[in-house]
């Protein structure tokens, strides 16, 4: 019935999204990139998916030039499948922009801490986080200003309000304003998949909740490893952390007192898989499990997370993959990225470094 239901209002865009991830790149296409000399010659390469995006690429060709055409072709595909959305689909799709909202908001946030032209600021912002009132956050000239501008005019004013005063607006706090605002997301996501009426008990549940509790337990590692030496407190830490994961509560209660990589590793160790990334990357007892050099914790991370996106499309009729497809898509930004970053400096050797999608 679920089916039936889901081919109504979202079956034109689940096959036009099939389509999209039917052109990501596959590793033949890897290959070929890799051989090749210079940014020109990689441009002609690209040409073939990223048409008039890379085509149109002004000379002298720049990674950052790069880079920039390829996340354009994914913000242009998302906004497209975004407005054929209704209903349930269209709130998917605006939760899946508010991650992207909280980097923008925090880079505003920091322009006017240091008293920046807030609107040079506007460049540098993630297209997938922009919203109608991000420009109007520009006219504040104090924290107090923008975060009451923050309240009354953008999407996150939930997550604020619940969590932040003004107070907490000053240079130490950023990350830490950061990583409450997320924490707040991605329990609010969370909650909308798992128990709204029309997503509970179905595909889209089984597979988000999958997604979203390795996304908390991979923000809480990382929290933990960088707060090493901070003035925080345990109590602090554990304010970070989101309460969902398999991590919660048991290793993130663990979590919070380590003082060491050795202390996290062992407040981890009740999952298998991230203990054996600890593992392969380094900081446990063996190297790489393929007998290759030790992987970092990040990029074994980002492997997770495609087999995660990869298996998503198994599946029909669910919303996950939606979310899956943006992730693939910003992976194959990042390795196109990579690439070009070692044809630009000459370091062939480190080019097959990047992380595969297919």
């Amino acid at each position: 019935m679920e089916s039936l239901l889901f081919n109504v209002n979202n079956g034109y865009i689940e096959g036009i999204l099939r389509g999209y991830r039917n052109d990501l790149l596959r590793a033949g296409s890897y290959s070929q990139l890799t051989q090749c000399n210079s940014l020109d010659d990689l441009k002609t390469q690209l040409a073939q998916i990223y048409g008039d995006y890379i085509n149109n690429i002004p000379n002298p060709i720049s990674t950052s030039a790069i880079a920039d055409c390829a996340t354009r072709k994914l913000v242009d595909e998302f906004q497209y499948i975004r407005a054929q959305s209704t209903g349930s689909m269209t709130e998917f799709f605006n939760y899946m922009t508010y991650g992207y909202m909280i980097d923008n908001v925090a880079l505003l946030i920091t322009g006017t801490l240091h008293n920046r032209d807030t609107r040079e600021l506007l460049a540098r912002c993630h297209p997938l986080g922009w919203f109608e009132q991000l420009p109007i956050l520009c006219v504040a000239t104090t924290t107090e200003e923008l975060y009451n501008m923050v309240l009354v005019d953008t999407p996150l004013a939930p997550y604020f309000k619940a969590s932040l005063s003004s107070g907490d607006f000053d240079d130490k706090n950023i990350e830490i304003i950061r990583n409450t605002l997320y924490k707040a997301y991605l329990e609010d996501f969370y909650d909308w998949c798992v128990k709204r009426s029309d997503v509970a008990g179905t595909p889209t549940s089984e597979l988000m909740a999958e997604i979203l509790e390795f996304e908390a337990d991979r923000r809480a590692i990382n929290i933990t490893m960088n707060s090493f030496g901070a003035d925080l407190t345990p109590q602090d830490r554990a304010n970070l952390y989101p309460n969902i994961g398999r991590l919660y509560p048991e290793g993130t209660n663990a979590m919070k007192k380590a003082t060491s990589m050795d202390e996290l590793k062992a407040a981890v160790a009740g999952v298998s898989e991230y203990r054996q990334m600890f593992d392969q990357s380094g900081f446990g007892n063996q190297s790489d499990i393929r007998g290759g050099p030790p992987k970092s914790l990040e990029d074994l991370f980002y492997q997770k997370e495609m087999e995660l996106s990869k298996m998503t499309f198994t599946q029909q009729f669910t919303y996950a993959a939606f979310f899956a497809w943006v992730k693939l898509q910003e992976q194959e930004v990042r390795n196109i990225t990579w690439i070009a970053e070692c044809i630009a400096q000459q370091q062939k050797e480190r080019i097959n470094n990047y992380i595969a999608v297919f």
